[in-house]
């Protein structure tokens, strides 16, 4: 099955990502298919360079995307739809959260006066 998703490049703490086609099964920074666009998270989303053509062969063709890919692919009008959510939590984590967040009190009786 093949899937388009990002593959970092870029040096620390400046990353830079390719979008690529590759099989889900692969190493994302295995050698790939082909390469269809890039994205500098530093900028504005605005600069992603998007091979729209391409990108739209490969839907065609049954290619699966990633969930963040998806996102931005909603944003550029590739893909129609809604977002996805593309965070994931542990059940332990979820609880966590859960125990945190403040319970809502009851309304405090006011006197009459």
């Amino acid at each position: 099955m093949l899937t388009i998703r990002l593959s970092r490049t870029g040096k620390r703490k400046q990353p830079y990502y390719r979008i690529v086609l590759q099989e889900k099964t692969r190493d994302p920074w295995s050698p790939a298919i082909e390469v269809l666009g890039q994205m500098n998270p530093r900028l504005d989303r605005a600069e992603t360079v998007l091979d729209e053509e391409r990108i739209k062969y490969w839907l065609s063709k049954g290619a699966e995307v990633s969930k963040g890919l998806h996102n931005l692919f909603v944003d550029k009008k590739l893909l129609k739809g809604k977002k996805v959510n593309n965070i994931s939590l542990t059940e332990k984590r979820r609880k966590a959260i859960e125990a945190a967040k403040p319970k809502a009190e009851a309304p405090a009786e006011q006197p009459a006066a």
